[in-house]
C-alpha cells in the first residue's frame, strides 16, 4: 500500500502533524453542466491546479450523468423501498414516498442484502468532482444519511419523532435491522483495505438539530459507536459529515471517536466552532453555500475565508476546506472562491 506524498499531507493534517498545507476540496455538483456554460468551468478548473491537479478537457460529446436519486421526472425506488423525486436533474431528491410509515408493514419488510449493494442502488460517479490533489488514499464509506435518516426515509420524520417520544418497541428492531446492513459493509470496506471511512449523515436544520440530544443518545449514538467501531480498531481515519447547526450535539459527536468533523460554517459560527470545536478534532470546514458567496461580493468571500483560516486553522494541522458548487452563483463569485481557498490553503507554510 503506497502512501503518495498528498496523502502523507492530508494524514499530517488529521493528526496534527504539521501539515504543509490545509487540504482543499471545490467539488462541482453535476447540475452546474447544465447551469454555466461547459468552457466558463473548464477555464477555472484549468486555471487552479491545487484544486484540480489532475484536470483534464472534457471530451466534446460529454452530457452530465445523474444520480438515479437526481434525475428530474424519473422517480427512483430504491432497494429499500423508498421513492425519491427531484424537480431538477443533478439535484438530489427527496423521500416521497415510506415503505414503513405504517408499522403493519414491518413484519413482513425485507432490508437489502449488503452483499449486494450499499442499500442505495449504484449510484453514477460524476463526471468532475473535487480532489484533495490524487485521492490515493485507500477510502470507503457509508451512503449518505445511513442511520437516522434511513430510518426518516422508512418511516417518515414525524413518525420517526414520534416513535421516539413514545419509545415504540418495534423502532428498536427497526434500529437493529439497519445497524446490521451497515455494519455488515463497514466490515466488508476494512477487510478490503480501507484507511479512511466516511460517515455522512445531516443531523442538524437551521437553528438546531432534527431531534433532542436525549433521542439522539438513546436512539442514534449507540448505533454510530457500534458502526464505527470496527474503523477505529482497524487504525483507519473516521469522518464524520452533518450539515445543520451541532451546538446541542456535538459533545455526543465527538465521544463516539471521530477523527475529521465536516459541519457548516456560518450555521454553527465560526466563533463557536472555534471556542468549541478547535482542537479537539480536525475540521473539514463547509464553506458557506447559502449568503456570503451567493450574495456576497468577491472581496467578501476573499475575507470570509481568510477570517476561517485564521481563526480555526494553526500550524500543527487540524483544518481542512470545502467547497460544494451549485447552480446560482455569479461565475465571478465561483472564480472568487476557488482564488481564497487556493490562497489561503498555505496560510500556515512558511
Amino acid at each position: 500500500m503506497t502512501l503518495f506524498d498528498s496523502d502523507a499531507d492530508l494524514l499530517k493534517a488529521v493528526r496534527f502533524e504539521h501539515a504543509d498545507s490545509i487540504p482543499v476540496v471545490f467539488h462541482i455538483n453535476d447540475a452546474c453542466w447544465r447551469h454555466y456554460p461547459r468552457e466558463a468551468l473548464e477555464e477555472l478548473m484549468a486555471g487552479h491546479e491545487l484544486l484540480f491537479p489532475e484536470f483534464m478537457p472534457l471530451p466534446e460529446d460529454f452530457e452530465p450523468r445523474f444520480a438515479v436519486n437526481a434525475r428530474a421526472a424519473e422517480p427512483f425506488t430504491d432497494p429499500w423501498g423508498c421513492v425519491w423525486e427531484t424537480s431538477e436533474d443533478g439535484i438530489t431528491g427527496i423521500v416521497t414516498t415510506h415503505p414503513l410509515a405504517e408499522w403493519e408493514a414491518f413484519s413482513d419488510f425485507i432490508p437489502p442484502d449488503p452483499a449486494k449493494g450499499d442499500g442505495f442502488g449504484s449510484y453514477l460517479d460524476s463526471a468532475v468532482a473535487g480532489s484533495r490533489s490524487g485521492e490515493r488514499l485507500e477510502r470507503g464509506g457509508l451512503r449518505h444519511g445511513h442511520t437516522f435518516l434511513q430510518l426518516c426515509d422508512l418511516r417518515g420524520y414525524e413518525n420517526l419523532i414520534f416513535d421516539m417520544v413514545d419509545e415504540e418497541p418495534r423502532l428498536w428492531q427497526l434500529i437493529a435491522m439497519v445497524e446490521s446492513f451497515n455494519l455488515a459493509l463497514v466490515e466488508e470496506q476494512i477487510a478490503a483495505g480501507v484507511r479512511w471511512m466516511e460517515y455522512p449523515e445531516d443531523l442538524g436544520m437551521q437553528t438546531g438539530p432534527m431531534l433532542t440530544p436525549g433521542q439522539f443518545r438513546s436512539f442514534i449514538k449507540p448505533s454510530f459507536e457500534r458502526i464505527m467501531a470496527p474503523a477505529r480498531e482497524a487504525g483507519c481515519v473516521v469522518h464524520m459529515h452533518s450539515d445543520g447547526q451541532l451546538h446541542a450535539l456535538i459533545d455526543d459527536l465527538l465521544s463516539c471517536g471521530v477523527d475529521v468533523l465536516n459541519l457548516q460554517d456560518r450555521v454553527n459560527g465560526i466563533d463557536w466552532i472555534a471556542k468549541n470545536v478547535k482542537g479537539r478534532v480536525c475540521i473539514d470546514l463547509d464553506i458557506d453555500r447559502q449568503e456570503v458567496t451567493v450574495r456576497g461580493s468577491p472581496a467578501e468571500i476573499d475575507k470570509l475565508i481568510r477570517k476561517e483560516v485564521a481563526a480555526l486553522g494553526s500550524r500543527e494541522g487540524g483544518l481542512m476546506l470545502i467547497y460544494g458548487l451549485y447552480p446560482g452563483l455569479p461565475i465571478e463569485n465561483v472564480k472568487a472562491v476557488m482564488d481564497a481557498m487556493e490562497r489561503y490553503a498555505g496560510y500556515f507554510s512558511g
